[in-house]
């Protein structure tokens, strides 16, 4: 079976799941970084394209981490269950509706002679995932399409993607991460399938039609500052929603940022993202995608994720509204040298308030890196339609309800938006 930690085995019978919680850790010290594989063309320093070939996507290569002990990291694999089992034994819930598990994968074909897992009817290939494909389904049962990422489990057991890690924590904890959240900016997981007796396993995803692209609409070469201010309200509230729940996405970029047909933007592509106990968002693995990695990351130290995420959302603003990206070399090396030691440049003509905003997100010093807090409140991003919310999540009205019974006090509950 995919999933075998007994803890995992619980969470599974017992059919739900939860936001984090609070567990005490030890303080770790910095470690200088590794990096395990070489890249030498600038492509592949930017974010992955489509593959035309119809089959499962492996890169082959790990994923730069830092030095740490098998120990230390084994701890990590086991955490995010921890976490999970915790805040579910103590009935916070965040999910009103649970993943759907599915230990049963029956391959056929339907009346046209298309291909079908279970109730899905294959219909095109859409995308790549970092270790699989992604393709488009349409259900049988009730009609809709969903996006459904595909992997073979023996590929991710031999992937090495940490000392003692392989790719298949890392899908482990897209899985767990994924299972909890509920936002409407970010993107759904709907059903899990894992047959214990195939090599298959497969995401069922909330279908999002694509991503934005940059076409010239504006003087500056990117969307225009109506479409890049709304776009980035979205992804800011659903980082807020992440960090607030001490989740990292660690590859913020527009390939991971959807856009449904009536415009509302949402995080995709959880694949290395990390889950923490508490406010300790301290790393050592480097993040996704070298043009959206952070100073602090490309300095071989320990960083603080949130700070990482908040760096790629400047980075990600920056080419919502120039068309490019701000550090750009020729190989790794020379982007990394680049992020640390370039002064960022802001053409003529920028909007002095965009300016401010992209300076403050795209500070080379994290200490002094604006806040998600502080883009919610920005001028620039508040315009006509004030500041960014925060989304009041299941589990915080059930909080803010225990609060207002113990304390006999009216705490007003806000109902998400």
């Amino acid at each position: 079976m995919f999933f075998k930690s007994d803890s995992f085995q619980r969470l599974t019978e017992m059919g739900i799941c939860s936001c984090f919680g609070l567990i005490n850790k030890p303080k770790r010290t910095a470690r200088a970084i590794t990096y395990t594989r070489k890249r030498d063309s600038q492509e592949c320093l930017l974010p992955d394209g489509l593959d035309d070939e119809d089959e499962m996507l492996y890169n082959g290569e790990s994923t730069s981490v830092l030095n740490e002990s098998d120990g230390e990291c084994r701890s990590q694999a086991r955490r995010s269950e921890e976490i999970l089992l915790f805040r579910i034994e103590n009935g916070m819930i965040c999910r009103e509706v649970p993943v759907k598990e599915t230990h049963q994968l029956i391959r056929t074909e339907d009346e046209n002679g298309n291909k079908m897992i279970n109730e899905y009817v294959r219909e095109c290939r859409i995308g790549s995932g970092s270790y699989g494909k992604v393709v488009l389904y349409r259900s049988k049962s009730d009609g809709k399409h969903y996006a459904i990422k595909a992997f073979h489990k023996s590929h991710l057991l031999k992937m090495r993607v940490a000392p003692a890690e392989t790719a298949m924590t890392d899908v482990l904890r897209e899985v767990l991460i994924m299972k909890i959240l509920d936002h409407p900016n970010i993107v759904n997981l709907i059903e899990v399938i894992d047959d214990p007796n195939t090599d298959h396993f497969y995401m069922v995803l909330e279908y999002v039609e694509g991503t934005w692209a940059s076409g010239g609409s504006s003087p500056l070469g990117g969307l225009g500052e109506s479409t890049a201010r709304k776009y980035l309200r979205d992804v800011v509230a659903g980082l807020m929603y992440l960090h607030v729940h001490n989740v990292v996405h660690g590859d913020i970029k527009p390939d991971n940022l959807l856009v449904t047909r009536s415009g509302t933007v949402k995080i995709g592509d959880f694949s290395v993202s990390q889950i923490f106990e508490d406010d300790n968002d301290e790393l050592r693995r480097s993040p996704g995608t070298p043009v959206f990695t952070a100073p602090e990351c490309c300095l071989g130290l320990t960083y603080r994720g949130k700070a990482a995420d908040t760096w790629a959302l400047g980075v990600t603003l920056y080419h919502m509204v120039l068309g490019q990206y701000p550090f750009l070399g020729d190989t790794l090396q020379d982007t990394y040298d680049k992020i640390v030691n370039n002064p960022l440049f802001i053409p003529e003509g920028m909007d002095s308030q965009l300016r401010d905003l992209i300076e403050g997100l795209l500070c080379k010093d994290p200490k002094q890196r604006m806040s998600l807090n502080g883009v919610a409140v920005h001028p620039w991003v508040v315009e006509e339609e004030g500041a960014i919310p925060q989304y009041l999540c299941r589990c915080k009205r059930k909080v803010l309800q225990i609060e207002k019974s113990d304390n006999s006090e009216m705490i007003p509950i806000q109902e998400p938006y």
